[in-house]
């Protein structure tokens, strides 16, 4: 007891020194002299104080005591340190925070509740008041006028409003002459009202911070069950204090830790995740430092809602509870359900791992487990990410049945983000799919469709192109297929097939006999695979269609025409009526062969059908329009005028015309072909019918503008008749297929018909549109729209009317363009009397 007091008494007197040494230092200096008086002045007013309490019995033997005196101590170190300092940074702000700190120190005093006369007790309050009010700066903005020095900064703002909430609760306590005890404490924990129970609470942080209470009392009084109720019923001030409190004594005692352990004290632990920032940083901290005990690593992820709310904190804006919380799933992760419900809840990263390193059976239950879950994308681009496809392929390579089985099921979810196929490729399942595929082993069998399955999934992806033979060798499994295998090799074969660079691999197919293969597949029963079979087909055919032609029998054109009649799938239809398009022109009996089986009647009739009168949208209805188109280019050859007449009379002219204003860039292009060849054909089947007519004197409303002649739709297979001269020369506004309607427009000013034809093409604003041509056009498209306007412009009235919004595109041209177009650029500038006919220029 001797030593002790000594031991106090000398730290009290070494802080006294301290004191007067900071006083003296204060008085004598000259910087910011005013503040240092006023501090050295509050510093003077702890002599008295520590003189009492060093007479004082009850402060000798308080460790909160020697604790204060200490603390005062450091900080009346840090006051010599400042005052003595020649050029200190901010020197007003860091006495100001000097005094705020004394404060603080000495009011761990009045936190010890020691037994203490009242006089003594007012002094150390009335101190700690004025040491936590103090504020230099305001006291110098009061007499200075400079506007600079005005104000606070929102962060002291911030500390002076939490300084005055503890003056406040001190004051309050003081007001309420509450002194409790050990025994007060424990008394109102158990019963006391909220307010009773906020100073109670106090009381005991203060007694297990300052180690006044031992764990024998903390057991016999039944301190930790008693909080865990209180947390339970609590309101959120008192909710916080006894989470810090109770993190203190888990941490202390071994004992503590077992008694917060069992289930339904975690329960309530686990409520406070749920609730305010500070409430779910201790929670979870609390909670963390229990996870080192088994039994609680079992019973959290029991706990409804807690992985999920740990999981809904990792991606919080508090840095802390976001750490704790990642440390504390994977604490809990040793548990393999618990792995299970936080991939539930988004979180991956451990289901990973036992994946990566877990036993075989972990391995399956996680894979299994996985090819349950209904995924989001989210969840299927983080477990690409997290790294789970490596494992489970490996799973799938080596593994007995049941690990190929579960690995081949999460496998084929994770398949279907784009984002997981190229990890796929790059894991090197492809070659594993293919040798299971070709496996006879009867085992092995029930795998085949999942893997056939992922491997459609694969082949969306061009990366698959670097290994040419897949494409082969997916070709040579189709007979030896299932249906549903066939469906999906199928699918992969026709990505494959489509992507743009795959032109090697079809020539490869082809050559090992692709069309022989998918041909009987004309006739098969089952919609898809006969759809799937088709469109393949039409890819390939694009690339050789004389080879597609050289195969293809009379019974397949009437098995394709008949598909094209009666299938109810929009998509079967276009595949048949593409693969009609791409066989050769010339094939003369292909083509009487589609004439006696009615292709024409129907194709018409299926266009009628498909919504061709507005705006189509769906891309098997423009597929369907493209492929109409490319056969009626069949159906129009120039060469063939019994054939263009029997177009003609099945009302083909009227259908092309819609198609000019409705189908697509294709459509439209072949849609303006097919009227090319028939408005070829149109001069001499008028100049036909005006002979006949000679002895009549025709009315001028009934003669063609053009052709003088009586024209129509289905004898002369007129275009001005038809009304597609308007719709071709808005075509022209489409890039794909200005070519082709050109050519169409061309067949107006053909030489018999020339000056009729241009002045019909210039009635209908034709001019400025062919201008706009060579403008943005390509070449060939340029070369086509010069020679229309170089035999438009023989005319003097439309020289005088077009010439000045055409001569400057025309002397662009002259100075860039093809060496293609100049001696036809320099013609129509001569035209325009813009240059010599005979300028060497060009």
């Amino acid at each position: 007891m001797y030593e002790r007091d000594r031991s106090f008494g000398e730290l009290v007197s070494k802080l006294q020194a301290s004191i007067r040494d900071v006083a003296s230092l204060a008085k004598g200096s000259e910087a910011e002299s005013e503040v240092l008086l006023e501090f050295g002045a509050l510093a003077e007013k702890f002599v008295p104080i520590l003189d009492d309490l060093s007479g004082n019995d009850g402060a000798k033997g308080s460790s909160p005591t020697r604790k204060a005196v200490e603390s005062l101590d450091m900080e009346f170190g840090r006051a010599k340190a400042l005052i003595r300092s020649p050029n200190p940074r901010e020197p007003v702000k860091q006495i100001e925070e000097l005094a705020h700190d004394l404060g603080r120190s000495l009011g761990l005093v009045l936190f010890a509740r020691l037994d203490i006369s009242t006089e003594i007790k007012q002094k150390i309050s009335a101190l700690h008041r004025e040491l936590m009010n103090t504020n230099f700066a305001t006291g110098r903005i009061t007499s200075s006028s400079t506007s600079s020095e005005v104000g606070f900064d929102s962060e002291s703002e911030v500390e002076v409003e939490e300084e005055k909430d503890i003056i406040e609760e001190i004051e309050e306590i003081e007001e309420e002459g509450i002194n409790l005890d050990i025994n007060d404490v424990a008394l109102q924990l158990k019963y006391g009202d909220d307010d009773k129970l906020k100073f109670a609470l106090l009381g005991l942080q203060d007694m297990v911070n300052g180690e006044v209470v031992n764990q024998d009392w903390i057991s016999d009084e039944s301190i930790v069950p008693i909080l865990i109720n209180r947390l339970s019923v609590g309101k959120q001030n008192s909710r916080l204090t006894v989470l810090r409190i109770l993190r203190t004594l888990a941490s202390r005692d071994a004992e503590n830790k077992e008694k917060m352990a069992d289930v339904s004290s975690l329960s309530v632990l686990v409520k406070s995740l749920s609730r305010d920032v500070e409430e779910r940083r201790e929670a979870v901290g609390l909670l963390l430092s229990l996870s080192d005990l088994n039994t609680v690593r079992r019973r959290i992820g029991r706990i409804q809602g807690c992985i999920v709310m740990l999981v809904a904190m990792l991606n919080s804006e508090d840095p802390v509870a976001s750490s704790d919380a990642r440390k504390l799933l994977n604490a809990l992760s040793s548990n393999t359900q618990n792995a299970l419900h936080m991939a539930e809840a988004g979180y991956f990263k451990p289901l990973v791992q036992y994946l990566k390193e877990g036993s075989d059976m972990s391995k399956i239950l996680m894979a299994s487990a996985l090819s349950r879950m209904e995924l989001t994308n989210q969840s299927k681009a983080s477990l690409g990410e997290d790294g789970a496809i490596n494992p489970l392929v490996k799973m799938f390579s080596t593994g007995k049945l049941e690990a190929k089985l579960s690995a081949l099921s999460a496998l084929h979810d994770l398949s279907s983000l784009t984002e997981n196929i190229q990890r796929l490729v790059s894991s090197g399942i492809v070659s594993y799919l293919l040798q299971l595929l070709f496996s006879v082993t009867s085992v092995l069998m029930t795998l085949r469709e999942p893997a056939s399955a992922i491997l459609a999934r694969i082949a969306q992806s061009e990366s698959v192109l670097v290994n040419p033979d897949v494409a082969q060798q997916m070709l040579s499994l189709l007979n030896l297929s299932s249906s549903t295998i066939q469906c999906h090799l199928l699918q992969a074969l026709n990505s494959i097939a489509a992507h743009p660079n795959a032109s090697k691999i079809k020539r490869k197919m082809r050559e090992k006999g692709a069309f022989q293969l998918l041909l009987p597949f004309l006739t098969e029963s089952n919609t898809k695979i006969r759809t799937d079979a088709l469109k393949l087909l039409h890819t390939l055919s694009k690339d050789s269609p004389e080879e597609l032609g050289e195969q293809l029998g009379e019974s397949h054109l009437c098995t394709l025409v008949s598909i094209t009649a009666t299938s109810i799938s929009m998509i079967e239809k276009a595949a048949a009526v593409g693969i009609l398009s791409n066989l050769p022109i010339a094939d003369k009996k292909a083509t009487e062969t589609m004439k006696r089986a009615n292709l024409l009647p129907i194709l018409l009739s299926t266009k009628s059908s498909s919504s061709a009168t507005s705006t189509s949208t769906d891309q098997a209805e423009l597929w369907l329009e493209e492929s109409i188109a490319g056969v009626l280019i069949r159906f129009t050859s120039p060469s063939d005028k019994k054939l263009q007449h029997f177009s003609a009379e099945h009302g083909a002219i009227l259908s092309l015309v819609k198609l000019l204003s409705s189908g697509s860039p294709l459509a439209r292009a072949r849609a303006a072909t097919a009227l090319a060849q028939l408005s070829q054909s149109s001069f001499s089947l008028a100049k036909y019918r005006r002979s006949r007519w000679l002895c009549v004197s025709p009315s001028s409303d009934a003669l063609c503008q053009v052709h003088e002649s009586f024209c129509g739709v289905k004898c002369t297979f007129c275009i001005v008749k038809a009304g597609a001269v308007a719709p071709l020369i808005r075509a022209l506004e489409c890039k794909e297929a200005d070519e082709a309607v050109l050519d169409a427009l061309a067949t107006l000013v053909q030489d018999e018909n020339c000056e009729n034809g241009s002045n019909y093409l210039a009635k209908m604003s034709g001019v400025p549109a062919l201008i706009k041509v060579l403008e943005s056009g390509i070449v060939k498209a340029q070369e086509k729209a010069l020679t229309i306007l170089e035999k438009i412009f023989r005319s003097d009235e439309h020289r005088l009317k077009y010439g000045a919004s055409a001569q400057m595109v025309l002397i662009d041209l002259a100075q860039s363009t093809n060496s293609r177009l100049k001696s036809t650029v320099a013609r129509m500038l001569a035209q325009l009397e813009l240059l010599q006919i005979q300028s060497s220029y060009f």
